[in-house]
């Protein structure tokens, strides 16, 4: 692909005056918050949507100071009038919506046992319905329009799941399914409208602080843990892309749905033996730590958790996995052509080589019929 056609496709939704407006749920933590950093790092309007009132105001700020504009809306996206209400305010606000980012998500860590109908439903309604609710609100404004982009932010325990984590791997496993029906329904409808999804590795983010848990340790992501700006950085790179129907972040995420597809009874037995402490610390659980199950954490001063989690010193700041990914049709052609190069000098040596054998033997055939006296 030539750089301009490139750059014309990874500027699809910008207009004359190089703006976009874009929405992103789950807007005050993790990859949320770094999302909506992101796009407003590169001038976007952007609608940030969550339920803590003061750390949405922390992230709009950030959005400003980074260039964009920010509308902070107060939003429980389980509740779908809500999320309705949001999109029409801000396309009267900001204008029409070219990419929605659906994030938002909450969890419980707990055996399955152990989890209360109540914690099930409460964390679905978020999780998995929060994602339906926000892509049919985006869809009635991008549909008549016949464009836009809908960006699922998922992980890979949306196709390979975990023990402790039954209730999330549930609802994204759910999110997985939703979207492929819906890529489908756009496919033969010839739409505009583009779905893609970015399953995700281990993420240093705010959850495993305010997640509701049983454990008796702190929860920690699984390894290796990647910061969550690795994360945004994939987002806006299918934000612009998003012809792809998926894209796998961190060569752990490529060996886990890999390994799903390819020995999944292998991995049901690994993970049964090392799932348990690979997501715990050894710090005991804090009886008196936050839980956003019900309520933000983060909805009053001082409270703003931010991008980042406790994991810093261990996460990384970039995937070489993704880079090769978002990379390989340059890479692929840049290896056919070193390829063909070096077809090319091994025949130019041989051809050299057999030219060289040749003139030896001609020599030698001239010296014997000259003789030692010529």
């Amino acid at each position: 692909m030539s750089g301009g056609r490139r750059a014309r496709r990874a500027g699809r939704h910008r207009r004359a005056d190089g703006s976009e407006v874009v929405v992103v749920t789950g807007a005050t933590g993790g990859v949320g918050r770094a999302t909506a950093r992101a796009f407003g790092a590169r001038g976007s309007s952007v609608a940030l949507l969550a339920r803590g009132e003061h750390a949405l105001e922390r992230a709009a700020a950030e959005v400003r100071e980074g260039g964009g504009r920010a509308l902070p809306l107060v939003v429980d996206v389980s509740d779908a009038a809500a999320v309705d209400a949001a999109a029409a305010r801000i396309e009267e606000e900001l204008g029409p919506i070219d990419i929605w980012v659906n994030a938002a998500f909450t969890t419980v860590f707990a055996p399955v046992p152990e989890v209360s109908p109540e914690e099930l439903k409460r964390a679905t309604e978020v999780t998995y319905f929060g994602f339906v609710h926000g892509t049919q609100a985006a869809l009635r404004h991008m549909t008549p329009r016949d464009r836009g982009t809908i960006v699922q932010v998922g992980s890979a325990l949306a196709q390979r799941s975990v023990p402790l984590q039954a209730v999330y791997c549930g609802a994204k496993h759910a999110i997985q399914g939703f979207t492929e029906s819906l890529r489908c329904e756009l496919l033969h409808d010839r739409s505009g409208v583009r779905v893609t999804m970015v399953q995700m590795p281990g993420l240093n983010t705010p959850q495993f602080d305010w997640v509701l848990t049983r454990l008796p340790r702190h929860p920690r992501p699984v390894a290796p843990v990647y910061q969550p700006e690795v994360a945004a950085e994939a987002v806006l790179y299918a934000a612009d892309h998003p012809e792809r129907r998926e894209y796998w972040v961190g060569g752990s995420t490529v060996a886990t749905l890999l390994g799903q597809k390819l020995a999944p009874g292998l991995l049901d037995r690994y993970l049964a033996r090392t799932g348990y402490d690979g997501q715990q610390t050894d710090q005991p659980v804090d009886p008196s730590r936050p839980v956003n199950l019900w309520k933000p954490p983060d909805d009053t001063a001082p409270a703003d958790y931010g991008a980042h989690g406790i994991f810093d010193d261990e996460a990384h700041p970039r995937s070489l996995q993704f880079w090769l990914s978002r990379n390989r049709r340059p890479l692929a052609m840049a290896a056919a052509v070193t390829a063909t190069a070096a077809v090319a000098l091994a025949d130019g040596m041989r051809r050299r080589s057999r030219a060289g054998g040749t003139e030896a033997s001609l020599r030698r055939a001239a010296h014997a019929v000259r003789g030692p006296w010529a």
